[in-house]
């Protein structure tokens, strides 16, 4: 089987199908539709463990969960295996369900403060951090990596060996270096070879787009999860469309614009009741841009999002797109 349940310690996913973590992206509401959507698991954005420290605000809000979005993983940044350790034991009482330690993310600001896939250049420290937080917490542990640093020290096989060896109760590879960030197409190989040298649950990752994605996977690599980053943005329903699929053989399509702007807006609802309508509907330009990819005329309508401020603004701009497409 493709899709089936998935257990990760002593937490059992419905499916195996995983929303990545993506900083600006999976955050409270986003969530929350993918779950509806058939998200087996979804992950919220990553967390510096220092903020969680000094208590900032933003962080705080970051933490957030909601009962219907269950189970969630939450994700720590940090280089410090203390800070990271006893932040974990700060927060384990939160209403989350595993707790993800990043070694992949790319961006420079993350990166240059030895932090995200930084940790794959030193693997001593990453096993320190693996290891110090799976005894400071009762949750289940995970890491996120990549395929390494840069092409000449790509060392996935020996940090997932390090994280079994910690307590780690499943990892997630991306098949990309670092240096490569979002570019080419993803070592699916590095995943199976991943996958060959350790017994705990490996989660792949990495340019799954549809089903057929999914499929090739699992085929290439025998991973036993599959986490969904940027094929989801803009596109929660990616998750039924590849249940359906793998369960029935059904190929559904994308929504029509009619059944896609409903969903949309009730995001936008969703943003403003959490972060106000100034903050809200500035995030929710993006994406905004991104559910309507792939529609008629989407350029143009980029152009037509970005100047909306208020939600009314946002209704009207849609309202008139769908009678502007009745009338064509």
């Amino acid at each position: 089987m493709v899709i089936e349940p998935l257990k990760i310690g002593n937490v059992t996913l419905e499916n195996n199908l995983i929303l990545a973590p993506m900083a600006g992206v999976t955050d409270l509401p986003f969530r929350v539709l993918c779950k509806e959507e058939g998200a087996g698991m979804v992950c919220m954005e990553m967390v510096s463990a220092k903020a969680i420290f000094y208590n900032n605000q933003n962080t705080m809000q970051l933490l957030e969960t909601a009962p219907e979005e269950r189970p969630v993983s939450l994700q720590l940044f940090g280089s410090d295996p203390v800070c990271i350790s006893e932040m974990a034991k700060r927060i384990e009482e939160r209403p989350f369900d595993i707790l993800d330690l990043n070694m992949g993310c790319p961006v420079p600001k993350i990166v240059n403060n030895g932090d995200g896939s930084a940790l794959m250049k030193d693997p001593k420290l990453a096993g320190e951090i693996m290891e110090r937080t799976v005894r400071a917490v009762k949750k289940p542990v995970t890491v996120k990596i990549r395929k390494g640093f840069d092409e000449k020290h790509c060392n996935a096989v020996e940090i997932a060996k390090i994280a079994e060896a910690s307590g780690v109760a499943a990892i997630t590879v991306h098949g990309r270096t670092r240096e490569e960030f979002y570019s080419g197409r993803a070592d699916w190989e590095t995943i199976a070879k991943v996958k060959e040298a350790v017994s705990i649950p490996v989660i792949g990752n990495g340019d799954l787009l549809s089903a057929e994605d999914v499929i090739a996977m699992k085929e290439q690599t025998g991973c036993d999860g599959f986490m969904i980053g940027r094929g989801a943005q803009g596109d929660p329903w990616i998750f039924r469309r590849i249940l359906r699929y793998c369960s029935t053989g059904e190929r559904l399509g994308k929504p029509s614009m009619e059944d896609m702007i409903p969903l949309m807006l009730r995001h936008a609802r969703m943003q403003i009741k959490r972060k106000g309508e100034e903050i809200g509907m500035k995030e929710m330009r993006k994406h905004a841009a991104w559910y309507t990819a792939g529609y008629p005329h989407a350029s143009k309508l980029r152009g037509r999002i970005n100047e909306v401020k208020t939600y009314a603004e946002l209704e009207e701009l849609f309202t008139t797109v769908l009678r502007e497409a009745e009338n064509s």
